[in-house]
């Protein structure tokens, strides 16, 4: 065998075709669209488009909708806090924050901020600084004899004192 020899399997290679060159090429005048109408067009968009008939996406209701405004907050219970705490991946006598928890790998993304609930049971003394927590967890935190801080209501209160600009 030469390289000179070297060549493709037989009919493993096909030749484009060459459409509108011709009514002897089998690909002429329309070059296979058929006759005029919006398919022959380029740029043809009809997905949902039923003849006329009131398309499946009108007929049926609409239904909810999305609130631009809401908050997805990081869910941790106090189970987790406990746990995360026992193995010693938590320091219980420093302030415990967003930034501490996702450090700290209890919490993989803060999303909008963190909300405390009150899942399971705590026996640490704790201070945490979260965005919201549920009444059942501030009862248990408070219990242990621990302190709870809630973001937004320290950012109400300092915005209070600030008159705004029009």
């Amino acid at each position: 065998m030469r390289l000179n020899e070297i060549s493709d399997n037989p009919y493993s290679k096909h030749n484009k075709k060459r459409v509108g060159r011709g009514i002897g090429s089998g690909k002429g005048k329309t070059s296979g669209k058929g006759h005029k109408g919006q398919k022959a067009r380029s740029g043809v968009a009809i997905k949902g488009f039923e003849g006329g008939q009131m398309p499946l996406h009108r007929r049926l209701p609409k239904h909810g909708f999305n609130n631009i405004f809401r908050k997805q907050y990081t869910i941790i219970g106090l189970d987790d806090l406990q746990k995360a705490i026992d193995e010693g991946k938590i320091d219980n006598k420093k302030i415990i924050n967003a930034k501490v928890l996702k450090d700290n790998g209890v919490i993989n993304r803060i999303k909008d901020g963190i909300k405390l609930l009150g899942n399971g049971s705590i026996n640490s003394k704790i201070e945490i600084e979260v965005t919201a927590a549920s009444s059942s967890a501030k009862k248990a935190i408070e219990k242990v004899n621990g302190k709870i801080s809630i973001l937004l209501e320290i950012i109400k209160e300092e915005s209070n004192g600030i008159k705004a600009k029009h």
